[in-house]
């Protein structure tokens, strides 16, 4: 029987959405402005030199898909000779461009509501909101209350926190509303306590998430977010591949942040670890142990949090090449009738302006299943990859996508 690994690259868009402007990201391209970047020199000097270099991903189709998905190769990059996956791209057709919506349509359930959003940069949340929080909380009151980067308000306000004991409060451009506390000077168990309060208390302003981010150090000069951080999510409209699989006597194994952000629908065992390398080693180990039906999937979160909400580019084409150095020992571990797909949930090119995500296409890359190298094309949408994963691992059809699995790959558009 079959088995199936999904990598999420959180955050890993390659440009080109058709609806980029209604969200302000028309030219967004994460993929394609890193890699301009290092061929300009920009990236060197954090641990890497010159072009863009992804020989493993580019070998899966990446450079490939990106292509498709904008008209051109990205800058600098070395194409590989032969491609040995089945590459394309896909659109989002969900709401948002946050996490939830783009995780939930990977997962065939598309989110066709609008979810509520925290509009105003200062003063952001009803008065009523954080009255209600601060008296369930049992808190002296609340900081924040804005539009923030999180390393930038825990390094204004963790000091005033920490003397005060009021937690800090923000939100993004995302359906979110973030709580950041001290993990000793508040307590980690009360800052997840305080988050179940507040998930609560949004009920009603339809809110994807509420998100821990606890924090440690000394002062402002070394405060650090830790890998505590916890994720509140409301649960998916509908079954997703993961509880169809669970459902049908299936393994679901979710690493990292899976877990929270479907809810824990669906998920049969949940793997903890922070850090590309960490979440990888996770990976491999459950590609021993999983058995026949399993589902392993993997968010690598860093690509967002450290490198694209921070407009980092060098780090976030340094963490690129050193997640493809780490790719053969997963590749080794592939059996025949394994499917591998490699995705991504969003954008957040980080050259852009503003701190969000962007609106993007994200590459779908493909390897096993009887599958051909080759151009899968433009998918019409996120949900093509769970509509692929039901199909691989047995499952009643999902309500929408079309599986790549089904039908004869189409040819490459651009071939030379």
């Amino acid at each position: 029987m079959s088995r199936a690994i999904v990598l999420v690259l959180d955050s890993f868009g390659i440009g080109g959405a058709p609806d980029a402007d209604r969200f302000h990201d028309a030219g967004a391209d994460t993929l394609g402005h890193i890699a301009a970047a290092c061929a300009k020199g920009v990236c060197d000097g954090v641990g890497r030199r010159g072009p863009l270099a992804l020989p493993n991903l580019s070998r899966l189709g990446l450079f490939h898909a990106h292509r498709e998905s904008t008209g051109a190769w990205a800058e600098g990059v070395e194409v590989p000779i032969e491609v040995i996956g089945a590459y394309g791209n896909a659109r989002e057709i969900s709401s948002g461009k946050d996490t939830p919506s783009g995780h939930w349509e990977i997962a065939g359930v598309p989110v066709r509501f609008d979810w509520g959003y925290f509009l105003d940069r200062e003063e952001s949340f009803p008065t009523e909101l954080l009255e209600a929080l601060i008296r369930e909380g049992n808190l002296p009151g609340v900081l924040g209350n804005c539009h923030a980067s999180g390393t930038e308000i825990i390094a204004r306000l963790g000091e005033e926190h920490v003397a005060s004991g009021r937690p800090i409060v923000y939100t993004s451009g995302d359906s979110v509303f973030q709580i950041a506390a001290h993990e000793e000077a508040f307590g980690l168990e009360r800052l997840y306590a305080l988050c179940e309060t507040a998930r609560r208390l949004l009920e009603s302003y339809n809110i994807g998430r509420v998100i821990a981010r606890p924090f440690a150090g000394r002062s402002a000069d070394d405060f650090a977010r830790t890998a505590n951080r916890r994720d509140y999510s409301v649960e998916p409209p509908a079954a997703t591949v993961l509880q169809k699989l669970a459902d049908d006597g299936g393994e679901v194994i979710a690493i990292g942040k899976v877990a929270d952000i479907y809810a824990h629908c669906g998920v049969t065992r949940t793997v903890k670890a922070s850090g590309h390398d960490a979440l990888m080693d996770a990976t491999l180990a459950a590609l021993d142990e999983a058995g026949d039906r399993s589902l392993v999937m993997t968010n690598f979160v860093d690509f967002d949090t450290l490198y694209g909400h921070r407009r980092d580019v060098a780090g976030y084409a340094a963490a690129l090449e050193a997640f493809d150095a780490r790719l053969p020992k997963l590749l080794v571990k592939l059996r025949d009738d394994d499917l591998l797909v490699l995705t991504a949930d969003h954008g957040c090119d980080p050259t852009w302006h503003g701190t969000d995500h962007t609106r993007e296409r994200v590459p779908v890359l493909s390897l096993g299943a009887g599958l051909p190298a080759g151009s899968l094309g433009a998918r019409d949408t996120f949900a093509d990859i769970g509509q692929s994963l039901a199909a691989h691992l047995g499952l009643e059809p999902m309500a929408d996508g079309t599986s790549f699995l089904s039908k004869p790959l189409p040819t490459d558009p651009l071939a030379a």
